[in-house]
């Protein structure tokens, strides 16, 4: 599932074809798409017909094109895609939805193999973190991410600190911090040094700090190679895959010798679903969540 970076490179593709453009037409192809929506595909497209969408904002795995006092939601889900490209090109195998612009241009189409991924509309209420810009209602609740200003790094290391859990539940807990999903949880905890199942009530106020700066490290690194794509399922705006899975230290490299040192990286079972993590550089505590 695309996690924060692979947003993020949506987002910024977006941000070059979209603000300020009028949709004169939303054509909702599969009502699956929408299906969050729960006034329907036709109520869905009339909110967003004759209205000129602002700049494409994010928190975490979340991606909304605002208009107004209201917003167009995304979440891409294990397979979903915002791509523009010219409105004369012959519609993709799985398309669902597509939005035609008043001025001809390009249109944007959000295609989806699997259908796990949604679009809504929905209003855009005051950011209860405090920042300037309204944030979707339905995803008001999440926590900031490490990316935006608002987010507060000593409020992370207090909270993580006061949790009774393991240390990936909680990073992949979208309370506490959005948009770090398995991947970048497994490659954050290999650069920290910490074991998954590290309770997070040991953990040292130093270690947090760690655990937060690495996470933002490697997801940095993500983006700027465009995000983590293992096939074609993840592509930016104009169909392109990202190079990060060419950097990964530990999320998919079961069996494979660590880079630091050599230990072969082990694949565990854990929420039904995996975790690597190498046996040496990351030892499983004795008191492990």
């Amino acid at each position: 599932m695309p996690e924060l970076p692979e947003v993020e490179v949506v987002r910024r593709g977006l941000a070059r074809w979209v603000p300020g453009r009028g949709v004169e037409s939303v054509e909702v192809l599969h009502p699956r798409a929408v299906r969050r929506h729960l006034p329907g595909a036709a109520d869905f497209a009339a909110r967003i017909a004759g209205r000129t969408l602002d700049e494409p904002r994010r928190r975490g795995k979340y991606l909304w094109l605002p208009f107004g006092e209201a917003a167009v939601l995304s979440h891409l889900g294990m397979s979903g895609q915002l791509l523009v490209g010219e409105a004369a090109a012959a519609p993709q195998r799985h398309l669902r939805v597509r939005f035609a612009f008043a001025d001809g241009g390009v249109d944007l189409r959000f295609v989806d193999q699997r259908t796990f991924g949604h679009l809504m509309v929905c209003p855009l209420v005051p950011d209860p973190h405090g920042g300037e810009a309204g944030v979707p209602d339905v995803i008001a609740h999440l926590a900031a991410d490490p990316f935006e200003p608002v987010f507060d790094d000593e409020a992370f290391v207090r909270a993580i600190r006061r949790r009774r859990t393991g240390v990936k539940r909680a990073l992949l807990d979208q309370s506490l911090i959005s948009g770090v999903g398995n991947i970048y949880a497994d490659e954050a905890l290999w650069r920290a040094g910490l074991h998954g199942e590290r309770p997070t009530e040991r953990l040292t106020a130093a270690q947090a700090r760690l655990l937060l700066r690495s996470a933002r490290e490697v997801m940095a690194e993500a983006l700027e190679v465009g995000g983590t794509s293992f096939d074609s399922l993840y592509v930016n705006v104009n169909g392109e895959s990202g190079y990060f899975v060419r950097s990964l230290n530990a999320y998919g490299r079961r069996d494979e010798p660590c880079g630091r040192c050599g230990t072969a990286i082990l694949r565990e079972v854990f929420m039904n679903r995996s975790s690597y993590s190498c046996p040496h550089c990351q030892p499983r505590p004795r008191h492990a969540r």
